[in-house]
């Protein structure tokens, strides 16, 4: 089959970073990133235009400055196991932190929703963005990068390899020789690591699609190395044309690097298109937009999420960007870096840094559906990107781009007509994988 575009759904409830004035929208219930229903009935549309996956994020730390949609939000696998009983294709990707959860928990939780949607779901790797989740759980300070970092690879290692604590003919459940389960087929982990001791086994078979697919966003050196190791897909920062290419370009030879095949990593990039009749009407749909979400005093708190929720209302908004690089050492080090150079470079005041910050550049998918089409085509023919995580800010808006964009894309020959298979892996045109024990047997017995 030729290289085809995947799409996920990303949706924000009453609004996340950037989106300020969001929750004002008449169209948005106020109570969205709390509603059930919310979620489903955009599961539903994203599955009836034949997306990837339903895509949701989480952090575990706030203060009132933070986003809306952070601020009062469900829990991601309890969200998604609810949404899985009204999709049968659609794939499931949760967040959840290696950091602040167990790996047996992991593998159990991610394990079960991957039962309950037989086999539709995923797992976005993240060590913990915002350096305060650490006061939730007990702890004085955020974990540094190198351990946080260690510590999810091998998080994932022993996730996977509960996962495979039944190979897939473990259960042969035969009344006559009144054998339920052939304990030869049933095996223990007993991992002991740098981070963890778990025994094992996970008392949960494997799922249609062997296990869950492994996310995640790699941006520093750090995250684009566990990606390049563990990822099976990546959602990557986006930016501009030549940015993407130049992060496409890298990841996938970081992954040939890790002895891994580049074809089975999806990388998908955040887009957020604006879809009108015309050109000129999609100019003045993201004109409106961006009216809507100034808001300075939001922006100002938005940029100290980077530098770990640090409170920037206290200093002269006027005198130059002070001096808090330290601050991001375990937090959002590589956002941060690149706010430090420009405000040095350019000797921008902390006002300037805030409105520079918040400033939002047109989006690189925008226009007329054709015009839409046409920008896809061109990213991802010159390879930017496998596929795009979408946003979107209201119905209205994915609407236009459900009805409009994907036929384009379709016509094109470049989208989907129907689901390949019943499990996000193979949607995503990922191998299965082979469980560890029965590759092992085999091995064994061709000798």
């Amino acid at each position: 089959m030729s290289r085809r575009i995947h799409l996920a759904l990303h949706p924000y409830g009453v609004g996340g970073p950037g989106q300020h004035g969001l929750w004002k929208d008449p169209s948005v219930a106020k109570d969205a990133s709390i509603d059930i229903d919310y979620y489903i009935r955009l599961a539903k549309t994203a599955e009836s235009a034949l997306f990837d996956a339903l895509f949701i994020v989480d952090s575990q730390f706030i203060n009132a400055t933070y986003p809306a949609h952070y601020l009062n939000r469900l829990e991601p696998l309890t969200l998604l196991s609810a949404v899985a009983t009204h999709t049968t294709h659609l794939g499931l990707v949760g967040t959840l932190s290696s950091t602040y959860n167990s790996p047996f928990n992991l593998a159990r939780r991610f394990a079960s929703l991957d039962h309950i949607s037989r086999g539709r779901a995923g797992w976005n790797v993240v060590t913990s963005f915002d350096t305060g989740t650490s006061r939730n759980y007990g702890l004085d300070e955020h974990l540094d990068y190198p351990t946080r970092y260690g510590r999810a690879l091998e998080s994932v290692q022993v996730v996977q390899g509960l996962w495979d604590s039944y190979e897939d003919d473990a259960f042969p459940a035969d009344v006559e020789r009144g054998v339920f389960v052939d304990p030869d087929k049933l095996h223990a982990l007993n991992h002991v690591g740098e981070h963890f001791r778990v025994a094992g086994p996970l008392n949960l078979s494997r799922s249609p699609q062997g296990r869950p697919v492994i996310f995640q966003a790699g941006v520093s050196e750090e995250g684009r190395t566990l990606a390049a190791q563990v990822a099976e897909g990546i959602f990557a920062p986006g930016g501009t044309f030549d940015e993407s290419r130049a992060y496409y370009a890298d990841i996938k030879r970081r992954i040939a690097a890790a002895g891994r095949e580049p074809d089975h990593v999806t990388v998908l990039i955040n887009g957020s298109p604006v879809v009108r009749a015309t050109d000129e009407a999609a100019r003045r749909r993201a004109r409106e937009i961006d009216e809507e979400d100034r808001d300075f005093d939001r922006s100002l708190a938005l940029l100290g999420r980077a530098f770990g929720a640090h409170d920037f209302s206290r200093y002269d908004l006027d005198a130059p960007f002070p001096d808090v690089a330290h601050l991001a050492a375990n937090g959002g080090r590589t956002g941060a870096a690149a706010i430090i150079a420009r405000a040095e470079g350019e000797g921008l005041t902390l006002r300037q840094v805030a409105e520079a910050f918040a400033e939002r550049p047109e989006p690189p998918f925008l226009g007329s559906p054709a015009t839409v089409a046409d920008s896809i085509v061109r990213w991802f023919e010159a390879g930017a990107f496998d596929g795009i995580n979408l946003a979107f800010r209201n119905d209205e808006d994915l609407a236009w781009f459900v009805d409009a964009v994907v036929p384009e894309l379709q016509r094109r020959g470049l989208f989907r007509t129907a689901y390949e298979s019943d499990t996000l892996r193979g949607n995503l045109g990922l191998p299965f994988p082979e469980n560890r024990h029965t590759r092992a047997r085999t091995l064994v017995d061709a000798r």
